[in-house]
């Protein structure tokens, strides 16, 4: 009777029938049977079940600082995006049974769709954000559907969406650093900004940022939550002897109600929110789909993703939620990372991720002991990490990292839609030019290019 093979040992299997897989696909007239179906369950399989136990609950743990910031970054209430969280996490679980997409990303709610949903806050109000968000989620079925996220990879290049990304991330860490030198209203000085209780606020962020990032590099290639866990612990140690600003929690009721608009001003409006709900959704697809490739690179035994599948979960997710006001969700590649570090194997870790957010969601008393500046300093390095994508670009040349830092500043200017859009527009015309002046095409044989040379790509990747 055979023994069952350790981890280590699976993982070196699934590398050399990698290898072998890849030496047959060079043979002609073979044709290769893909391997996933041997790798066994994406939910659930007994061998891994101490792992995935011990990664959801270290990665349930971070979420819930990374899930806060978020929320109250998008304006919405606490509670509500735990909520969504958690709803999301069994989503995932359950779809991973039937249709998985990936084998250990982390459902949540993304920094970088943060500042749309306070922009839809602020137009169209909180209690209008369901039936947006409804309306979001039929976008994404529709591009599940006829599988329409190829043809989106093609024409956003991805060095625009890490522009996109890093004004988001500039965002993210300006709308914190205010919480890095709050005081509580008892030590704020009438007469004067500047007092000793704000530099000692200053150096207590100071000197956490700083531990925050050793940690970080220290141990981000084998325990990635360390930092996050130290800065929370400290933080709260802090507070039981120098007063700071702690976080408040509104305990808003969770209801169950039709994603409906509950007020709106004439037609117009409805146009606005469907426009809104289309760049929700399409910016939501991309980044799921940019989060898969990574997350398939980081898998443990190196499987495949399947962005679609990833996609039908992402719009029941989104669908579901909005019948209790819920956010957006996807498969974040930081707290993905997490569990694949923290020792997941399976979606399993998902559904104990869920568990922790759950907890914390109907214990939401329990969050006030988190100081703000702990908050903030986990919130600014993610806005960081965002803005350090850009680093990335370069392998596209100058012209590509060019434009994905035009793209960045419009985006924190004029907004996220607004800027994208503004970037693929430079974008278009200098190609039109080029082709104009250079080659001396004419308009209408250069937008047939383009079409052509769009059908080509989308078939080299399909």
């Amino acid at each position: 009777m055979a023994l069952p093979m350790t981890p280590p040992e699976i993982e070196r299997t699934a590398s050399t029938a990698g290898r072998e897989r890849d030496m047959r696909a060079d043979a002609p007239g073979v044709r290769v049977q893909p391997l996933t179906a041997s790798y066994g369950s994406a939910a659930f399989q007994m061998q891994y079940v101490g792992r995935d136990l011990a990664a959801g609950f270290i990665t349930g743990i971070m979420a819930i600082p990374l899930s806060v910031g978020i929320a109250m970054m998008s304006e919405y209430p606490i509670k509500v995006g735990l909520a969504t969280v958690a709803f999301a996490c069994l989503v995932g679980w359950i779809n991973a049974w039937f249709r998985p997409g990936n084998y250990i990303g982390c459902p949540g709610i993304a920094a970088g769709l943060a500042p749309v949903l306070a922009v839809g806050v602020a137009t169209f109000g909180l209690e209008n954000m369901p039936f947006a968000i409804f309306l979001t989620a039929v976008m994404q079925a529709i591009i599940w559907k006829f599988n329409w996220q190829k043809y989106l990879l093609v024409a956003v290049p991805v060095y625009l969406v890490e522009g996109l990304l890093a004004g988001v991330g500039l965002k993210i860490a300006l709308k914190f650093l205010a919480f890095t030198y709050e005081l509580p209203a008892e030590l704020e000085s009438v007469e004067s900004f500047w007092n000793a209780a704000r530099l000692q606020m200053i150096l207590i962020s100071l000197a956490g940022y700083a531990g925050f990032v050793y940690l970080f590099l220290k141990f981000k290639n084998s325990q990635p939550a360390v930092p996050y866990f130290a800065i929370i612990v400290a933080g709260v140690l802090l507070a039981q002897f120098i007063s700071v600003p702690m976080l408040s929690v509104e305990d808003v009721a969770l209801t169950l109600a039709l994603p409906i608009p509950r007020s709106i001003d004439g037609p117009l409006m409805v146009v606005s929110m469907l426009g809104f709900s289309i760049m929700l959704a399409i910016i939501d697809v991309i980044e799921q789909v940019m989060s898969n490739a990574a997350i398939e690179k980081i898998d443990p035994l190196k499987r495949k993703c399947n962005s679609n599948n990833s996609l039908f979960a992402i719009w029941i997710a989104n669908m579901g939620s909005s019948f209790f006001g819920g956010m957006t969700n996807l498969d974040g590649l930081a707290k993905s990372t997490t569990n694949r570090l923290a020792g997941a194997y399976t979606k399993f870790s998902v559904l104990i991720i869920g568990c922790v957010v759950s907890f914390f969601t109907f214990n939401t008393h329990f969050l006030v002991y988190l100081p703000k500046f702990a908050l903030a300093i986990i919130m600014i390095f993610s806005g960081w990490k965002m803005i350090e994508g850009l680093v990335h670009v370069t392998q596209h040349g100058p012209y590509a990292m060019i434009l994905a830092i035009l793209c960045g500043l419009l985006v924190f200017k004029v907004g996220i839609f607004e800027g994208l859009l503004a970037a693929m527009a430079v974008h278009g015309i200098v190609h039109y030019m080029m082709y104009a002046n250079l080659e001396k095409m004419p308009g209408r044989a250069i937008i047939k290019r383009y079409i052509d040379d769009l059908k080509k790509n989308v078939s080299d990747i399909s």
